[in-house]
């Protein structure tokens, strides 16, 4: 037997002072030691005014592991009332975890201290936060778990630093003299990620006092039968397929950059509104009552208000149109946090005061990594007034 499951709290952690656009190369450093030909044009494109790192402005070093702020999300979501100490499961996910192995949930654990549970990760690129949480979900739904916790996280400026590209900046240098920068495809993802972490608590009874959101229905398609890899990180594209980088040595790693994040501009540009919106809505709107007039809130995770206009011509094009008065987002000022983003989308309006009892919320998330994609559909219970912020 299903029974209903309900978001009931939702808490979100992002690291220090939030990161201008003045301030990012400073933050993130010079390949070479010469600034990028990219950067302005990526940001006058995508549109973000600030994000999150968890570099340390002083010192300039990683001052928080990936573990490390997903902890600190999930701990928002426990007081007195809820104690950490009686959780059943705990699904953790990222695109940027902190080692290969062990699986990064249990990393989570470990930070967090608590008793044994149920612990475990899912992997993938922005998708991975959704797929947590459905995990969660049916965790609760079948009766397996009383309570569930799901948390996306990703620290990516780790990744974006400098440091990183300067060998394949060395070995290239006479190739690049005409071009003073790595390849295009890295650069552009260097001013597109951020770091951040959200978690939210699922029960199987909605909270006693204040809002709660039931979980509806969670709706994750891939089109990995039809669409090649366009976001990838620790592996080359040879001959059009991806080889791994286990096949290479820790000299030729380093002089390609092997475990950058890279992903086709092009091929994200021409597919991702026709992919992971209008054919994964066609499936959906067979077998589901969706409306446009009957969504109060869509919450759509996009990498860069570029897609924004194509989003909206994608959602009618699939008979979806839904107004961008009645949108949610903030990309500009949290940034781009992959697989937080639809956590961090959901802490800001869930605690802001503006939900009340009735209103449906459509939640979007897509994947580049292979075109996949992810619908949730939530509807607001409870009395109004309690759960927002003081």
């Amino acid at each position: 037997m299903v029974q209903p499951v309900f978001i009931n709290r939702v808490s979100a952690f992002l690291p220090f002072e939030p990161v201008t656009n003045e301030q990012m190369e400073d933050r993130l450093g010079r390949v070479g030691g010469k600034p990028s030909r990219a950067r302005k044009l990526v940001l006058r494109s995508n549109g973000i005014q600030q994000r999150h790192y968890v570099i340390d402005p002083q010192s300039g070093e990683p001052a928080m592991s990936n573990a490390q702020i997903s902890a600190a999300a999930i701990r928002g979501l426990f007081d007195a009332s809820v104690q950490l100490s009686e959780l059943d499961c705990l699904v953790a996910s990222s695109a940027s975890p902190d080692q290969t192995m062990p699986g990064h949930a249990v990393m989570v654990q470990g930070e967090l201290g608590n008793p044994p549970c149920e612990v475990v990760s899912t992997a993938g690129i922005c998708l991975c936060g959704m797929t947590a949480l459905k995990y969660a979900w049916m965790s609760v739904a079948s009766g397996e778990s009383r309570n569930a916790v799901a948390c996306g996280s990703e620290v990516a400026s780790t990744l974006m630093q400098a440091s990183n590209f300067n060998a394949e900046y060395e070995s290239r240098v006479e190739e690049l003299e005409s071009h003073p920068e790595i390849a295009f495809e890295k650069d552009f993802l260097r001013w597109m990620l951020s770091d951040g972490a959200g978690a939210v608590l699922l029960q199987g009874q909605p909270n006693p006092t204040g809002l709660s959101l039931r979980i509806d229905w969670i709706d994750i398609l891939s089109f990995a039968d039809q669409m090649p890899a366009c976001m990838y990180a620790g592996a080359q594209m040879v001959d059009g397929q991806l080889q791994g980088w286990s096949r290479y040595d820790g000299v030729e790693r380093n002089r390609r950059s092997l475990m950058a994040i890279k992903q086709d501009v092009k091929l994200l540009n021409d597919n991702i509104v026709k992919y992971t919106v209008e054919e994964t809505l066609k499936r959906i709107m067979a077998r589901r009552e969706l409306q446009a007039d009957a969504i109060d809130y869509f919450l759509p995770h996009y990498s860069s208000e570029f897609f924004r206009e194509r989003l909206a011509v994608g959602l009618a094009n699939a008979g979806l149109p839904i107004p961008q008065a009645r949108w949610f987002t903030n990309l500009t000022s949290k940034g781009n946090t992959g697989s937080a983003s639809i956590f961090i989308m959901l802490d800001e309006l869930f605690n802001s005061g503006r939900l009340h009892s009735g209103q449906r919320l459509l939640c979007y998330v897509p994947e580049s990594g292979r075109f996949s994609s992810a619908f949730m559909h939530l509807t607001v219970v409870g009395q109004e007034g309690d759960n927002s912020e003081a």
